[in-house]
């Protein structure tokens, strides 16, 4: 599973770009747990948070701390 603090690859990238390759950013920190579920893109500090049922479906994988 995954918990606070830990790194996640969502189906869809965020539309950010990573200047040093060009592809787009797609590694998300969980930085709160609850009913509700905020992630921050770990390239250009953007927050989204949303409930936990959307959030399992469009997780992809957990990454390495």
């Amino acid at each position: 599973m995954y918990d606070l603090g830990d790194f996640v690859e969502m189906k869809k990238p965020h539309a950010c770009t990573i200047k040093s390759t060009g592809k787009k950013a797609n590694r998300w920190e969980i930085i709160r747990l609850g009913a509700d579920i905020k992630i921050e893109c770990t390239n250009c500090n953007h927050i989204v948070m949303m409930n936990r049922r959307d959030f399992e479906k469009k997780l992809s994988k957990v990454l390495d701390k």
